[in-house]
Formats: C-alpha cells, sequence, structure tokens
C-alpha cells in the first residue's frame, strides 16, 4: 500500500492549459498592445488627411491649374467617400478579420496618398483622393472596436482617451500641420508625409493583429443591393450638405438630383437593412440606449469639432488676413489642450459619473463659444486663446465619457458594426453642423449687411459727414478721394456684416452645447461598468 501510495505520488500528470494559473483579468499582451498603437496611428492618418489639405487649398488649386468652384472637391470628395466605408468596415470586419481589412486598408492608403502627390490636374486629384477617403475609411471604426475588444475594463481609462485624443486632435490640427508642411516644402508633401509610416503601419498590423478570425461565409450573403443604396444615400446626402449652402440648396440642378437620388437610396437602404438576410449594416446597436445616447452625443460633438475647425481658420483669413501658417500658429492651443487634458479625462473617467463628466464638458464648449460672441475684426492669437483652450479640453472631456457610455456595454459580436455606426454619427454631425453653419453666415452677412448699408446710404448726416472727411484726406495724398472713400467705406460694412454674422454663429453653438449640458443630467444613470470603461 506504500509502495502504490509512493508510486502515484511520483508520477505527475502533465500540466495541461487548464492547469496553468490563469493570467490576471486586466494582463496585456505586449504584441497586442504595439499591434493597437500601430492600429491608433493609422487611424489617426487618416483622421488627419481630412482636414491636412484645408489650409494649403489656395497652393494646391494653383499647382493644378484648377477653378474655385473645382478646389473646394479636394476635401469634398474625400468625405463623400470615407463616409461610405465607416459603416460597411463593420460588415468587412468580420468577413476578412480585423487584420485583413486594417492592413488593406492602411496599404491601399498609402498608395492612393502616393497617387495624390502624382496628380497632375484637378480631375486626377479629386479621383486618388476619392480613393484615399474611401479605403481610409476603413482603419477609423477598427481601431474603436478593437479598444474595446482585446483590453479589460480596468485598462480603458487609458485607453479611451488614447482614441478619443486622436479621433478630436488629427481633424483640429489639420490645417496647423498642413501649413507647416506646405509653407516648408510644397503640397506635394501633404500626401507624401503618410507613405512612410503608412508602409510600416500596414506591415505591422498584417504582423501583430490576431483579435479575431474571419468569417469568409459572409462572402455569399453579401448585400450589393444594400452596398449600393448605402454608397447613393450617404454619398449624395454628403453632396447635399457640403455643396447646398453654396449654391441656394434646391435651386442648383445637381444639388436637387442628389436629393433625390439620396432619397431613393435612403428608402431602398433601410428596405435592406430590415430585410436581407446578412444586412451590410446592423442597426441593432441603437436598441441600445447607451448607444443611442452616445450617438447622438457624438453627432452634436462631430458639429463642434468640425463647425470650430472650421469657423476659426475662416474668421482669421477672411477678417484678419492671415495665410496657412499664420492661421496654423495661432490655432495650434486646442490641439496642444486635448493633448494636456487626455490624462486628466482618463482619470476622471475611474471616478466621475459620466453623465456629470459630459456635462462639465458641455458647458466649458459653450463658454468658449459664448466667449466668441464679443469677437471683434482686433481679435488675435491672445484674445483667441481662452476660448481654444475651453474648446480642446471640453473635447475631452466629453469625447472619452461619450465613447465609454457609447461602446463600453455592447457585446462582442456587436462592436464591429456599431463602431462604424458611432463614428459615422461624428462625421455626419460634421457634415450637418458646417451646412448649417454655411447657410447661417451667409444668410444673415446678407442681413447684416442691407441693415448697416441703411445707415451709410446719401441722405445719412453722419455718412456723409465721414466719407466727406475721408475724401479730404485721400485727396491731399494724391487720390480719387470721393471714389476711394466710398470704397473704403463699403469694405468697412462688408467686414462688419461678417463680424456679426460669426457672432450669429457663436451664439448658436453656445445655446446648443448649453442644452446638451442639461440633457446629459436628464439621461439615465449608465451602469457602474461604463463609466469606467465598459464592460461585457
Amino acid at each position: 500500500m506504500a509502495t502504490a501510495t509512493l508510486t502515484a505520488g511520483s508520477v505527475r500528470p502533465p500540466v495541461t492549459a487548464a492547469a496553468r494559473p490563469a493570467a490576471p483579468a486586466d494582463h496585456l499582451d505586449a504584441r497586442r498592445v504595439v499591434a493597437f498603437l500601430a492600429m491608433v496611428f493609422g487611424m489617426f492618418m487618416a483622421i488627419l488627411d481630412i482636414q491636412i489639405v484645408s489650409a494649403s487649398l489656395a497652393e494646391i488649386q494653383a499647382g493644378l491649374s484648377a477653378s474655385s468652384d473645382e478646389i473646394p472637391w479636394v476635401q469634398t470628395a474625400y468625405l463623400i467617400a470615407e463616409v461610405v466605408m465607416i459603416p460597411l468596415s463593420g460588415f468587412l470586419g468580420r468577413m476578412l478579420s480585423t487584420r485583413v481589412l486594417f492592413s488593406i486598408s492602411a496599404a491601399g492608403f498609402t498608395a492612393a496618398s502616393a497617387l495624390c502627390a502624382t496628380a497632375t490636374d484637378i480631375d486626377q486629384m479629386i479621383i486618388y483622393r476619392a480613393i484615399q477617403g474611401f479605403i481610409g475609411g476603413g482603419m477609423i471604426p477598427s481601431v474603436f472596436a478593437a479598444a474595446f475588444t482585446i483590453f479589460p475594463p480596468s485598462k480603458r481609462a487609458v485607453v479611451s482617451p488614447m482614441i478619443g485624443l486622436v479621433a478630436t486632435l488629427a481633424p483640429t490640427i489639420g490645417p496647423t500641420v498642413g501649413g507647416y508642411i506646405s509653407h516648408a516644402f510644397s503640397w506635394h508633401w501633404l500626401f507624401l508625409v503618410n507613405v512612410v509610416p503608412g508602409v510600416l503601419v500596414a506591415a505591422a498590423t498584417w504582423a501583430l493583429v490576431d483579435f479575431d478570425k474571419p468569417n469568409h461565409a459572409l462572402m455569399k450573403k453579401f448585400d450589393w443591393w444594400g452596398l449600393a443604396s448605402m454608397a447613393a444615400f450617404l454619398g449624395s446626402l454628403e453632396y447635399v450638405l457640403e455643396e447646398g449652402p453654396n449654391h441656394d440648396w434646391l435651386q442648383e440642378p445637381t444639388v436637387f438630383y442628389c436629393a433625390i437620388v439620396g432619397s431613393v437610396g435612403a428608402v431602398v437602404f433601410f428596405w435592406r437593412v430590415f430585410t436581407a438576410e446578412e444586412p451590410i449594416v446592423d442597426l441593432r446597436a441603437f436598441s441600445n440606449i447607451n448607444f443611442a445616447f452616445g450617438s447622438v452625443f457624438s453627432f452634436t460633438m462631430g458639429i463642434g469639432l468640425y463647425g470650430l475647425t472650421y469657423l476659426y481658420p475662416l474668421f482669421l483669413g477672411r477678417i484678419r488676413g492671415y495665410d496657412s501658417m499664420m492661421i496654423g500658429e495661432a490655432l495650434f492651443v486646442s490641439g496642444l489642450a486635448m493633448f494636456m487634458t487626455a490624462p486628466i479625462s482618463g482619470i476622471l473617467s475611474r471616478k466621475m459619473d459620466p453623465r456629470v463628466m459630459m456635462m462639465i464638458g458641455f458647458i466649458g464648449f459653450a463658454l468658449g463659444t459664448w466667449r466668441m460672441t464679443q469677437l471683434t475684426a482686433d481679435w488675435d492669437f491672445w484674445e483667441l486663446l481662452v476660448p481654444q483652450i475651453l474648446r480642446g479640453s471640453s473635447l475631452m472631456l466629453c469625447m472619452v465619457p461619450i465613447n465609454n457610455v457609447a461602446l463600453g456595454t455592447l457585446p462582442h459580436e456587436r462592436l464591429k458594426n456599431a463602431s462604424g455606426l458611432f463614428n459615422l454619427t461624428r462625421n455626419l454631425g460634421g457634415a450637418v453642423g458646417l451646412a448649417v453653419i454655411n447657410t447661417v453666415l451667409t444668410n444673415r452677412n446678407t442681413f447684416h449687411y442691407e441693415r448697416l448699408a441703411e445707415h451709410v446710404r446719401w441722405g445719412a448726416a453722419e455718412a456723409e459727414k465721414k466719407i466727406s472727411d475721408m475724401s479730404h484726406n485721400f485727396a491731399a495724398h494724391g487720390m480719387d478721394g470721393n471714389t476711394t472713400a466710398i470704397a473704403k467705406i463699403s469694405g468697412l460694412v462688408h467686414q462688419q456684416a461678417w463680424m456679426m454674422s460669426f457672432m450669429d454663429v457663436f451664439y448658436m453653438l453656445t445655446l446648443l452645447f448649453a442644452s446638451l449640458a442639461v440633457f446629459a443630467l436628464l439621461m439615465r444613470k449608465p451602469p457602474a461598468a461604463a463609466s469606467g470603461g465598459g464592460g461585457h
């Protein structure tokens, strides 16, 4: 019996995987961390390229001999193509796997960037930018899905601020980076800077990403009608929102026809979503109340993010006469504020009710835009300093809890589709916001100019005295006094009308974000896991 006991004790069974000590719940695989960082950098490039050309359109226009009507398509083509790919990426990620989709997207984005640098006319540039936007759009949602798939809730206080920072910082510093590059080198380098990092990102993700497996069976169920209708719906919607404010909306034939195509596409798209065996976009994520609220907030943050990225350079260029380099130098503060606030927002996301955190961010944003309602034509870097700090810090304080509330409590199988929808809401918010802002600017400028002109017409004693004084002054310097004085007065009236229009838009944004602060408090408190980044 002793012998038997000794023999049994001396023979040790092999150690199986189940018998090994389990890794801690918050253990992070270094390989996956490096792979995720490579994906984040790829997303940064894709989002940066939306705005990197915005401050350098004049240089690109001159280089390609394009007209003033054609050059905006350098941005519009990218946006239209990207907005189609973003929701599609969820289905492609499930079908091909994150590794294949992201690697192909990074490689294709890099190749398209190189093609953009070789463009010799505006038609080539528009085609290459559309390819760049479509392929690059596949990288953006994949990062959000990966963040909430591979990282445990205990690590999300670091990860969520990181992706929130990239999503907001990239478009904010786009004009600054573009201005520096085009001044230091040439507009071609706006695209060539992507080549080496793009190759490295594609290689790193192909070698390191192993988050999931492909489901090739989905290829047989691919909904081509759904894809075509989604492209018609979202592409036409983006075009109408981009071009409508500049062409009196439906009065312009192309905008009118695109509105019809978009409406038909929307009907077919939603029909396919609810009837196809494997719809191209799964809308079931909206049944999650946290995701639905988070998407609404994401849409609104898109208005603030892209709206102010458009308004500040427009003011500095139109009123102050700044070039792209000067605009970039004046606006770097917002990016710096975001960078400094990111770690703070991560810490707060673990300790604070996300509704309160969002409320603080919305109020901060509203304070920044309210400060801009006291705008004058003399405002420069120092006057814009506090509004920019409030803008950058508030965006980060909002984005981290919004990301956590929207995506942090969804099951794994819905994350890829939901991530595409979530990012789409931010981009659509930006498109809708820019359309509304442009329309308000144009209409209010006309209104204010007509009101101001009433006070400087002939017969107004003050106006006649001012013109007379200016005429004598200009005549004393050998100029045509009367003509020069009238031109000067007209310029001042135009400038003041624009200033008042900018102030009206900032009032509108102030009311929007102040109301969101109240709405955030009215939300139902999300589960405790969501405040820390979510759980599954």
